[in-house]
């Protein structure tokens, strides 16, 4: 076990205590913190205390957190979607709430440990033992097309691509609300978030450019369609774009409404196409998928007639 004290300083009055451990501790995550609270993680002034516990200028906070698991990398059995595949690549659809590759909260059953499985020592590994082949990802939650390398020279001229915007990514979501222009551009630059390091904002401090395409293709009731496409590829970056200009995507807990959006359960979000040179051939590849049921029946229910 990892026990931290300190003591709380003077310029918090009445602040939460999951909020003020985030900001002196900043190698833990609030989310993680929270979960370490809700099983007996915390104590303040000797006495046990829960995640909401208001605190205030010179209490004596005692935090004792679990030593972190190792990461898994290890093969394991789960079902893959391949959309493509040849020597040196494959592109799969991950389904929504898989995680890309194994992190502190999710440490097995992501794609890193169902690729594993199937392909062996077969992928690149310029991206070290943890997130071999990878070479972009996707949220947790949001479905669709993942490319995987199987070799060094295939990762790097995939990485290379998308470095130069030449990789085409496209997206399908649904929005709150009505945009009042249909079709545009939002190039707003991203950063993290200095009051939530799990979340990302738009921000010209220690920030990167970010540029999303945007196009209606439906009105639905009090939704809207639309087709999405990446020109960067920052961290939640459509998420943030979309939740920016006040249209967050269906479902997003993160930076959407509280409440979610219940028929869903999740963010509407998926990364229908790809597009690239393949790196050996030199020829260009698009690889399409359709949405997910999930998605399907959500436009159903809010009247869409596109399809």
């Amino acid at each position: 076990m990892n026990s931290i004290s300190f003591k709380v300083p003077a310029e918090y009055v009445n602040e939460r205590a999951d909020r003020v451990i985030a900001e002196q501790l900043q190698e833990f995550t609030r989310s993680h913190i929270q979960k370490v609270i809700e099983q007996g993680g915390l104590k303040v002034n000797g006495k046990a205390a829960g995640k909401s516990f208001r605190v205030t200028a010179g209490d004596i906070i005692e935090f004792t957190a679990p030593e972190p698991r190792k990461l898994s990398n290890e093969p394991q059995d789960i079902p893959l979607d391949i959309k493509y595949e040849d020597d040196d690549l494959l592109v799969v659809n991950k389904p929504r709430g898989m995680v890309v590759h194994p992190a502190a909260g999710n440490y097995d059953g992501t794609l890193v440990n169902a690729l594993l499985m199937y392909c062996g020592d077969k992928l690149s590994g310029i991206n070290g033992v943890i997130r071999p082949g990878i070479v972009h990802r996707i949220d947790k939650d949001t479905s669709g097309l993942l490319i995987v390398a199987k070799n060094d020279f295939a990762h790097a001229s995939l990485a290379s691509q998308i470095k130069e915007h030449s990789f085409k990514r496209e997206y399908s979501a649904v929005i709150h609300g009505y945009l009042k222009q249909k079709e545009g551009v939002i190039d707003a630059p991203i950063g993290r978030s200095e009051k939530d390091r799990k979340r990302m904002c738009v921000t010209q401090k220690n920030s990167k450019n970010a540029v999303t395409h945007y196009k209606c293709i439906e009105e639905l009731d009090g939704f809207s369609f639309l087709k999405l496409r990446l020109e960067t590829g920052r961290t939640h970056q459509i998420r943030v774009h979309m939740a920016y200009i006040g249209h967050p995507i269906a479902g997003d807990m993160v930076y959407g409404p509280k409440s979610g959006v219940k028929e869903l359960g999740g963010q509407c979000l998926h990364a229908g196409l790809i597009g690239f040179i393949h790196p050996r051939s030199g020829k260009y590849i698009e690889i399409e998928t359709e949405l997910p049921e999930y998605f399907n029946n959500f436009l159903m229910k809010k009247g869409a007639l596109w399809r």
